[in-house]
Formats: C-alpha cells, sequence, structure tokens
C-alpha cells in the first residue's frame, strides 16, 4: 500500500486573481487554469468511481483508495478556490465550469464501472512524466508568476507524484485486465478532446483578448501544434503567435517526458518505476518543517 500523507495546506485566493498570472507565458497561464477547471470535474468522477467500485476490493484495497480520495478531496477543494477568483472577475466562466462537469457527469451516467477505472489509472499514468517535466523547470514555469497560482500547482503536482500508484492499484484490484486499459484509450482521449474543446469555446466567449492574450483554441492540440509551427516562422511572414506554453523547457526534456508519457499507456507500465523530480523532496522536506507552502517562492525569500 501506498503511504499518503492528506495534507491541507491553506491557499488564499480571496484577493484578485489574474487570469494571466505567468505575465510572460500567457499560454502556460492559460494551459495551467484550464486544469484547474479540469481537476474539479475530474476528481468529481474519481470519486463516483472509486465508492462505487469499493465492494469489489479487499480492505487493503480500500485503505489505499481511502487515502487517494482524502488527497483527491483537498485538490478539488483548492483549485475550486482558483477558480472561483476566476470567475468573480469574469462571472460568464461559471457556465463553462458547469459545461465541464456535464462533460464528466455524462460520462460517469452512460459508462461502465470498468470504463471509468481505466481513464482514471490512464490519465493518472500519464501524470508523473508530465508533471516532472514542469517540476524541473519550475524556475521557468511557475517561479516568475503570481506565488498563490504557483504554489498551488506545485503542491497538487507534487502530491500527484506521491499517488502515481493508487489509480492503476485500484484499476488492477476491480479490472485487472492490463490490455481493456489499452482498449479504453481512445475513448479517453475522446473524452478529454471533447472537455478541452468546451473549455476553450467557454474562456474565448467570456474572457476578453486583451485579458488572456492568446487564443484558448491553443489547448487544442491541432490548434497548438499550428501555433507552435507558426511561432518558428522569420519575422515578417505574418507571424501573430505568442510564445509556446513550454517555449522556456528545453526540447530535450520535452521529447523525454512525451516519450514516458506515451510508455505510461502500455500495458505492463509500473509508475512505481518512473523517475521522479527533485523538487518533490524539496516541497515534503519544506511541509515537514512545518512551513509556509502556499506561498512558496515569497515563503522562501522572506526566510
Amino acid at each position: 500500500m501506498t503511504d499518503l500523507e492528506v495534507r491541507r495546506p491553506k491557499f488564499d485566493f480571496t484577493d484578485d486573481v489574474p487570469w494571466v498570472w505567468h505575465p510572460e507565458n500567457p499560454a502556460f497561464s492559460f494551459f495551467m487554469n484550464a486544469t484547474s477547471i479540469i481537476a474539479i470535474c475530474f476528481e468529481q468522477m474519481i470519486v463516483a468511481a472509486v465508492q462505487e467500485a469499493k465492494p469489489r476490493m479487499t480492505d487493503a484495497d480500500v485503505a489505499e483508495a481511502t487515502a487517494f480520495l482524502r488527497q483527491e478531496a483537498q485538490h478539488s477543494s483548492s483549485h475550486r478556490k482558483h477558480v472561483n477568483a476566476l470567475v468573480k472577475r469574469y462571472p460568464g466562466l461559471e457556465q463553462t465550469f458547469d459545461n465541464a462537469m456535464a462533460c464528466f457527469d455524462t460520462l460517469t451516467a452512460t459508462k461502465s464501472l470498468e470504463f471509468r477505472l481505466a481513464y482514471i489509472a490512464d490519465l493518472e499514468a500519464t501524470f508523473t512524466p508530465s508533471f516532472k517535466l514542469m517540476l524541473d523547470n519550475e524556475a521557468t514555469l511557475f517561479r516568475p508568476g503570481d506565488d498563490r497560482v504557483a504554489s498551488l500547482f506545485l503542491w497538487h503536482f507534487v502530491e500527484e507524484v506521491e499517488h502515481r500508484s493508487s489509480a492503476l492499484l485500484i484499476y488492477d484490484a476491480v479490472v485487472g485486465d492490463n490490455w481493456y486499459r489499452i482498449r479504453a484509450l481512445p475513448g479517453v482521449v475522446k473524452h478529454l478532446l471533447q472537455v478541452m474543446s468546451v473549455i476553450a469555446d467557454g474562456v474565448n466567449a467570456h474572457v476578453p483578448p486583451r485579458d488572456r492574450k492568446v487564443d484558448a483554441r491553443t489547448l487544442l492540440p491541432a490548434y497548438g501544434a499550428l501555433q507552435n509551427l507558426k511561432s518558428k516562422l522569420p519575422p515578417g511572414t505574418g507571424n501573430q503567435s505568442v510564445r509556446p506554453a513550454f517555449g522556456s523547457v528545453p526540447r530535450k526534456q520535452i521529447l523525454v517526458a512525451a516519450g514516458r508519457v506515451l510508455m505510461s499507456q502500455t500495458p505492463y507500465h509500473k509508475p512505481e518505476h518512473e523517475p521522479l523530480p527533485q523538487f518533490a523532496d524539496q516541497w515534503f522536506a519544506r511541509w515537514k518543517r512545518g512551513e509556509d507552502v502556499t506561498r512558496w517562492y515569497s515563503a522562501a525569500a522572506d526566510g
């Protein structure tokens, strides 16, 4: 069983929160804002699926599932504070959030438990390589931004790395078919693209271009790839694109992370064998010392 600690850092988003919380990187700001919305919706689906699955688990599996859900509940609660702050500035985003939630509610109502557990395991498996990439580059992706928002994601991502095996352990305990998880993957990707499209449309409709700086369709893979290609065109060729969200990250690291994401979807993937970000050890050490993790950068500077 994974040894998970349920932490409750008190993030404060009562003051105004800018949409572009990373002034040097509007695309990454948007990507993380959308992640906040998806995190809340995904967590609700996780709760429904795992609660339904508990009668089919052993006591040890239930203990693992319960700790996993408690960590996820804290993530959802804190991301809701972030989203609420964005909705306060752009009220129309509440409808966007509701539409994204409806996508997951429909999935819960119409798809089998086996599919939903495969969805959770598939998506959670991508998190360790993806979040390692971000945490390895926190100095450029998070440090220059609003400390409150940056700290929220640093905490969330290190805990996702911590419980990297939980979703697959639950899936194996209930479904146990390594190949079914792979067969479910096209449906998982299709649903995620639907959710991202809903969010992109809502953001474009409710957040003025002067505030968001980027077309929200950059969240969609095909459009994002086109914008990335445009960014490489010489000046004077009509290129009006903005800096890619991961423009500060070395290309080699991006390729390695992409390869590990692909490997995470293979039948016999074991999350416990994944390389981990060194930053996670720093974060856990500060938490254990009782220091402030809700203002990660400014608290360190003050100390």
